[in-house]
């Protein structure tokens, strides 16, 4: 008996050197490394995690850099002049990719785009596919249903601009009282701004654009900039803050408004919710549509879109490109669950898990009901450049909300539009 113990443990003890053996070979055979300049910086704890999780999986190391809000432009650019440049990086749409295109690898071959399971999210031409979206986002007005319910109105009652604004004035008419505004406040510095100059804007521009029946031009001609005003009124008037406070208001500002009971409403998206749920349950909060007075109100969803095109960097070794392809697979398929639930991601990939995002559920829900989602038309946005200048006449407005001063935003807005166009030849 006690030879039979012995011949046991032994044999255990071969198979136990022999995995770790395996183990050990795989990853001292492991071809390559991966660099991922993160576009988003409230999912990088989970890409850090997910990074650190295939390196211990594969043997293949994964870098995450996170650029810091509003930045990536620059980041990339300078990553991109370093000896060691990203092998995974993304653009925002076309525009993006234009500036992009000449370091871009081709993905129409890659197990990653077969996986797509809509191609119109990937970027590209008849002869390559350059970019391929990774997440469909949503955003809208973040409700505190119960600091409007304590105002006395329900959600029930927002179904237009024009019952948004009776709502909203009349929580800043008893807000003493109250003890909170409608509005967190609308912050202009670098880190709250592109929701404003970028998400904000995509609103006069996409009812521009169904109202042409056109999808991009390099001349916008400003057909909704008076609703553009109106909506931002709405905002810097029942806030917060005073409007001249906003150009040093940040996005931290914004959001702690809101999880302290400082405000009803708060303009975000899906990508908040890890921010906000360890304050709120999934039933203290909702989103509504941002309502400007244009187009069919009464069948309006949320802004239902992609900015997010993964590109490879096709001047990184190969095997380093390789690494990234199988890198960027793996994750859709292996990790797709750690994409919908700790980062909130819904993933247009046949490979997708069903995101626990309750925000991305009301919006789904909406369309199940036949309203129509409002398209992320800010990807055909000139530059960041342009943002800039119309986010700094917004600001400037805001401070001084002249006649005047509302011109100039139009100005930024209209003929800025066409200047940056023009320099994109």
């Amino acid at each position: 008996m006690k030879k039979l113990l012995s011949l046991l443990l032994a044999v255990a003890m071969v198979l136990s050197m022999a995995v770790c053996a395996g183990t050990t070979t795989a990853k001292a055979e492991a071809e390559g490394s991966v660099y991922y300049l993160n576009f988003k910086p409230e999912q990088d704890e989970a890409w850090q995690k997910l990074a650190a999780t295939y390196t211990e999986l594969t043997g293949v190391p994964v870098t995450v850099l996170t650029a810091a809000s509003g930045t990536y432009e620059e980041t990339l650019m300078a990553e991109m002049g370093k000896s060691e440049a990203p092998t995974l990086f993304q653009v925002n749409g076309p525009n993006g990719l234009a500036n992009w295109i000449d370091y871009c690898y081709d993905l129409s071959d890659s197990e990653l785009y077969s996986h797509l399971s809509n191609k119109s999210f990937a970027l590209g031409d008849d002869d390559a596919v350059y970019g391929i979206g990774y997440v469909t986002e949503t955003y809208g007005i973040i409700v505190n249903k119960a600091l409007l319910e304590k105002s006395g109105h329900t959600v029930d009652e927002i179904n237009s601009f024009e019952t948004l604004k009776a709502v909203v004035e009349d929580i800043t008419a008893h807000s003493e009282e109250l003890g909170f505004a409608a509005f967190s406040s609308a912050g202009m510095d670098g880190s709250s701004d592109w929701r404003f100059k970028t998400h904000l804007a995509n609103l006069p521009i996409y009812f521009e654009y169904q109202a042409d029946g056109i999808d991009t031009t390099t001349e916008i001609k400003g057909t909704f900039l008076d609703n553009y005003r109106a909506i931002w009124d709405l905002y810097i008037n029942n806030s917060t803050c005073d409007p001249a406070e906003l150009s040093a208001k940040t996005g931290a500002d914004s959001l702690n408004e809101f999880l302290n009971g400082k405000a009803v409403f708060y303009q975000n998206g899906t990508w908040a919710y890890g921010d906000l749920s360890g304050t709120f349950t999934d039933d203290e909060m909702t989103m509504i549509p941002i309502y400007i007075g244009a187009g069919d109100e009464a069948n309006q969803g949320l802004c239902t879109g992609c900015e997010n095109f993964w590109c490879v960097n096709k001047d990184a070794d190969q095997a380093d490109i390789d690494a990234t392809l199988t890198f960027l697979n793996w994750c859709v398929t292996e990790a797709a669950e750690t994409l919908a639930n700790d980062m909130g991601f819904v993933i247009p990939f046949d490979t997708a898990v069903e995101a626990s995002n309750p925000f991305t559920k009301i919006g789904n829900d909406l369309i199940a009901e036949g309203k129509t989602p409002v398209a992320w038309t800010f990807t055909t946005m000139p530059s960041e450049e342009w943002k800039n200048m119309v986010g700094q006449a917004l600001t400037a407005y805001a401070a001084d909300q002249t006649d005047a001063n509302w011109d100039a935003v139009v100005t930024a807005f209209v003929d800025g539009w066409a200047s940056e166009y023009a320099m994109l030849g």
